[in-house]
Parts: C-alpha cells; sequence; structure tokens
C-alpha cells in the first residue's frame, strides 16, 4: 500500500484554510493509503521569533486535538508528535554529512524567513529543510502532499536519500514523490482575499479558525472585503473577495460554483455573505463538538499519541539503524 506522510506545526489555532486546503485531503487519504501524520514540534522552536517555550506543549496537545477532532483516526493512521521520536534528530545529523550548504542557502523559504536579520538566524532554520527529509525518508512515504512552496523541500528529500543510497552502497531510503491534491478551496484572508489565509500573516478578522464559535465566524463572514458592485459571480481577477466566498461556500456546501451563483446573485452581498457564514458554522460543528469531546480528556490524547510514537518508531527505528550501519557506525554493545 501507499504510505503517505505529512506535517503540521503547533503555531497557533488551525483555521479554515488548513482544514479546506489540507486536512480533508488528510482526512480521505486515509481510505487509500497507510498514513503517517505528525505533530512536527521540533521545526516549530528553529525560528526565535516565534517559539514561546511556554505555551508550546499545550499547543501541540491542541494540534493534536483539532487533527483528531476533523476525522485522523489513530487506529488507521499513525499520529505522533516529532520530539517523542529521537530517531528524527538522529537521522538529521546523518543528512547534514551528505546535504551540502549551497543546496540549503538556496531555499526559497530561508531567503525569506532570514531576509534583514544578519547573523541572528538561527542555525535550525537553516538547516530545517534537512529536518524535514529526516521526517520523510524515516518512514519509507511513497507520497508527501505538499502545497507548491514546499515542492523544493521534497526535491531535497529525493537528492539527500539518492545521494545517501549510492555514497553507502545500500537502498536505505524510499524516495517520495511530491503530491499536489485538490484543495477543497484554496481559502483567501477575509479581508485581504488576494492573499492567502494564514496564522502568519492575517489579521484576526481576516482568519476563520475551526473553533471560533459561531457568532464570531458570522461576524468574521459579514464584515469579508467584497467591492463596491453588487453582482455575485465568480472572477479572481476583478472580484477576489466575491470570488473567494464563493469557494468556500462550494466546499462547505459541496455544491458546484455556477449553481451558487445562479441562486445569489441579484439577492446582494448581505444574504450572500449570511449563507456563507450559516454553512460554514454547520460544516464546523461536529468538529467543534468532537474537539470538545476529546479536549475533556487530555490524558487520552496523550495515550493516543503515546501509541502512535510507539507505533512510527516501529518503523523508524530499523530505519536509522540500517543508516548507521550503512555510513559506518560501530553499533553498541549488548
Amino acid at each position: 500500500m501507499t504510505r503517505v506522510f505529512s506535517g503540521i506545526q503547533p503555531s497557533g489555532d488551525l483555521h479554515l484554510g488548513n482544514y479546506l486546503g489540507a486536512l480533508v485531503n488528510w482526512v480521505g487519504m486515509q481510505d487509500r493509503a497507510d498514513c503517517v501524520y505528525c505533530v512536527v514540534d521540533l521545526h516549530a522552536i528553529t525560528s526565535p521569533a516565534e517559539h514561546d517555550h511556554a505555551t508550546l506543549p499545550q499547543r501541540t496537545l491542541d494540534a493534536a486535538t483539532v487533527l483528531l477532532a476533523v476525522g485522523v483516526d489513530p487506529e488507521r493512521s499513525i499520529l505522533f508528535v516529532q520530539s517523542h521520536l529521537h530517531e528524527h534528530a538522529e537521522c538529521t545529523w546523518l543528512f547534514n554529512c551528505v546535504a551540502g550548504f549551497g543546496e540549503l542557502r538556496k531555499m526559497p523559504q530561508f531567503r525569506e524567513k532570514s531576509e534583514g536579520k544578519g547573523e541572528s538566524v538561527s542555525v535550525g532554520l537553516f538547516d530545517y529543510p534537512v529536518l524535514q527529509a529526516a521526517d520523510i525518508l524515516l518512514y519509507h512515504a511513497d507520497e508527501v502532499p505538499v502545497g507548491e512552496d514546499q515542492r523544493h523541500h521534497i526535491e531535497l528529500a529525493r537528492d539527500i536519500g539518492q545521494r545517501f543510497n549510492h555514497r553507502f552502497g545500500d537502498e536505505v531510503f524510499t524516495l517520495p514523490k511530491a503530491i499536489h491534491p485538490p484543495a477543497a478551496a484554496r481559502v483567501r484572508d477575509l479581508q485581504e482575499p488576494t492573499s492567502k489565509m494564514s496564522k502568519s500573516t492575517s489579521s484576526d478578522k481576516g482568519i476563520v479558525n475551526l473553533l471560533d464559535d459561531p457568532k464570531r465566524i458570522e461576524k468574521k463572514f459579514k464584515s469579508a472585503v467584497t467591492d463596491s458592485a453588487t453582482d455575485i459571480r465568480y472572477d479572481r481577477t476583478e472580484k477576489p473577495g466575491v470570488s473567494n466566498l464563493l469557494e468556500i461556500l462550494s466546499a462547505a456546501t459541496d455544491r458546484d460554483i455556477p449553481d451558487l451563483v445562479t441562486e445569489y446573485d441579484g439577492q446582494g452581498y448581505g444574504t450572500f455573505k449570511g449563507a456563507v457564514a450559516e454553512a460554514v458554522i454547520e460544516m464546523v460543528r461536529p468538529i467543534q463538538e468532537r474537539h470538545a469531546e476529546l479536549a475533556s480528556d487530555p490524558g487520552e490524547i496523550e495515550r493516543l499519541l503515546k501509541q502512535g510514537a510507539d507505533r512510527a518508531r516501529e518503523v523508524a527505528a530499523p530505519t536509522l539503524a540500517r543508516a548507521k550501519a550503512a555510513i559506518g557506525l560501530l553499533p553498541p554493545s549488548r
């Protein structure tokens, strides 16, 4: 069976863009693949400006709880916390001795995040793609669902795995391929509809969190930016705000955009925005109900994560042992 790996940072509340852009596919992939899903807390500490050590444990637990609430099934998939397996850090060091400084320096995300920071940029941020390669390659992932902005990272993981296999004469690692599953919707910021909804750049008014209460969701959609005209049609260039709302409504109701245009054009933006808000509220209601149930027993979440880490280790530990033997490290005496 095809194996899929993906991870998500515990860097804040998960929002509508995360859900419709990625998590819907995470849940759906469980029907066709052997899925390994990870809360990547080691990645979350690579940027000092974004790392709050006091809140990270709870944010990690919260991220896992939301993943379970949206439908990640710990019986069908492996769900665990990255730092609970030392194999990720150890494998990263092996890969550091294979990866090149030049190829890491060229990674687009490093250039973007390090711009203007001079010598204060952490080595962890520079090394982030190597840790990501270890995350993926430890589990012999065949496919990694990513957005276009992560394509370079998967290419690097392939290069590192291939170089390791070639240099040390053993096919230790499976070479993954990036896949780009169709998003249920490419959700944009409600206040800046030409930009994607993002927990790092969106204002509170522009982002709809999965756990926002219904009144707050309704208020955010009613204040969503549209334009000065009154017609409702899909045109990403001329009407980005209306088009964003149409995509969200389509994903939430499983209806085609042309049918929605036919129904709502002529009714005015107030009615249209109210319909989008109502559809989103109904879509997230079962997620919120399941989340409340799960959050009432954090001990159970921790048990499920330990169970997931144990299952993950059954795959990662033999892979790491084989890599260490291939590279020539003396095994410990028993």
